[in-house]
């Protein structure tokens, strides 16, 4: 697969390689990642080495071909994806002088991030899984990505997924605010039905990742906001309690829905900044 890499900041030791949400790109990341680097040097830290891949067929990043998403099941739904996608990003790493990195997944970047603990924990540092899950879909949830997949590649459009901009009656106070509307229609409306059907394929295909919880013995960090529809803390509490053998801290952002790091991306870099000083320590 080809990766491309948005490189927000150029620090020190190990970097931070922040791993996307569905159905935007790296975009999401920006104003977390510029408060990563002042509040770093607000607080006597050496910079920050920040990356920002792209998932394949999200900002530039190119689909890849049949060969390289690997095998497919009799419902559409990719199942060797993800492993290749998560060899890619450790190759990324590998190719830019790294041997480690301290990786940050949200919501479908956390299943990522996951996949690397599995296939490469010699390349984590450090994790951090923000409103995301561990298991793998439940039938129901697989048949309605597969759905969506389905419905961008007939139509032509992204329509399918648009309804992740607008506002529902409970979401937090920054979701329901124009500026919030406005860059997700936008950041939306700039992906392809293509990519967006590749990346759906890819997380219904996706196992069950679970048992990792308790094999992960870095610093780790499990972040979720109070709103979040899909992972909030009743349901990510278990996740952080699951990992016995890690040095890890679970946040609680108040007012925020699925996308924390949009919505509160204030909060969610002091936590990240937390969680780099622990990795630096333990080195």
């Amino acid at each position: 697969m080809d990766i491309i890499n948005t490189v927000y900041a150029q620090g020190t030791g190990t970097p931070l390689v922040l791993l996307h949400a569905f159905p935007i790109d790296h975009r999401m990341w920006e104003e977390m990642a510029e408060l990563v680097g002042q509040g770093a040097s607000e607080q006597g830290m050496e910079p920050v080495t920040i990356y920002a891949p792209d998932m394949p067929g999200a900002g530039a990043c190119p689909i890849p071909d049949a060969q390289s998403t690997g095998e497919q099941a009799e419902d559409g739904a990719y199942t060797q994806a993800l492993d290749r996608l998560a060899d890619a990003y450790v190759d990324m790493l590998r190719a830019k002088g790294h041997d480690r990195a301290i990786w940050v997944g949200l919501s479908m970047g956390g299943y990522v991030a996951l996949a690397v603990q599995r296939l490469h924990s010699d390349a984590v540092a450090g994790i951090a899984l923000c409103d995301t899950k561990a298991d793998a879909d439940s039938d129901k949830a697989r048949r309605h990505r597969i759905d969506v997949a389905s419905r961008c590649e007939r139509d032509g459009d992204v329509e399918a997924v648009m309804n992740f901009a607008h506002p529902q009656p409970n979401d937090s106070t920054i979701k329901k605010s124009p500026r919030f509307v406005k860059n997700f229609e936008n950041w939306i409306g700039e992906q392809t039905p293509e990519g967006i059907a590749w990346r759906e394929r890819m997380a219904a295909g996706r196992e069950d990742q679970s048992d990792q919880l308790g094999l992960i013995s870095t610093p780790a960090l499990v972040l979720s906001g109070d709103l979040d529809p899909s992972s909030p803390p009743e349901v990510m509490r278990p996740l952080a309690a699951a990992m016995v053998n890690a040095d890890v801290e679970f946040v609680e952002i108040a007012d925020s829905g699925h996308f924390s790091a949009v919505e509160h991306p204030q909060e969610v870099s002091q936590a990240l900044l937390a969680l780099v000083r622990k990795v630096r320590s333990a080195q």
